[in-house]
């Protein structure tokens, strides 16, 4: 019982912590919380692997910052990221046309010859990487559509410059583990957690707008949702 109040006690300081702010030298947090340094250890090693706290080998030990909450909707990146006060930057790693082909075909609903923009997208907030999304696009939905343009501005207000709007869509989302290119772009170690969003978004006609997938840090989203009572219905002749 008293480790496990240690534990929490420790996860709830490093939750209020800052993204990037060091946890007090290990002898010093020891004595302040009243434990030996073995057992301190146990307890910052589990926040460790749990994703809320970051090693740098000869540095010390890292706050990884507070989890922000990912609503199911249909949002941009970008503007999430400035209602919570934060800059989005998005930087383009890969950017290239081509054709359809089968698969990604039928994910858009166009022809395998169709042309297809498909681009990969870095995602920060504040200067730190967040996700990566491979966002795929009807070639004749924005015509034009360049690196530059799409670094520059929020794929959906692009969209909206050319009278196409987001109605709805579905997405899917699955727990999953960076691989090393991965892990490389998005500042984490090989393997971290992450979440793995797939999404196709349509117009009010019906037309697919884009298909994205993108794995998004572990250590920095939680999914919120809202949730509604369920009717129970009542038997017949009253409850029994």
């Amino acid at each position: 019982m008293k480790y496990r109040r240690l534990h929490d006690e420790l996860r709830e300081r490093v939750d209020a912590m800052a993204a990037g702010e060091p946890l007090p030298p290990e002898r010093e947090l020891a004595r302040e919380v009243g434990v030996s340094r073995t057992t301190l250890r146990r307890a910052v090693d589990e926040l460790v692997a749990a994703g809320r706290l970051r090693r740098r080998q000869g540095a010390g030990v890292f706050a990884v910052g507070p989890r922000i909450g990912q609503a199911l909707t249909a949002t941009s990146f970008s503007a999430d990221m400035r209602a919570r006060g934060m800059e989005p930057v998005t930087r383009i790693v890969e950017f290239e046309t081509g054709v359809a082909g089968p698969r990604l075909g039928r994910r858009l609903e166009l022809s395998p010859d169709a042309p297809v923009v498909r681009a990969l997208r870095l995602r920060l907030a504040d200067g730190e990487p967040m996700a990566l999304e491979t966002l795929h696009v009807p070639g004749d939905l924005v015509p034009g559509l360049d690196e530059a343009t799409l670094a520059g501005a929020s794929y959906y207000e692009l969209l909206a410059g050319y009278g196409h709007a987001v109605a709805g869509g579905r997405q899917s989302i699955e727990p999953t583990v960076t691989d090393a290119a991965e892990s490389a772009l998005l500042g984490v170690p090989v393997h971290s957690p992450a979440l793995l969003f797939e999404r196709t978004t349509r117009d009010d006609g019906g037309r697919v707008l884009e298909f994205v997938r993108a794995v998004y840090r572990g250590d920095r989203y939680r999914i919120e949702t809202e949730i509604a009572p369920v009717p129970v219905p009542v038997p017949a002749g009253g409850a029994r």
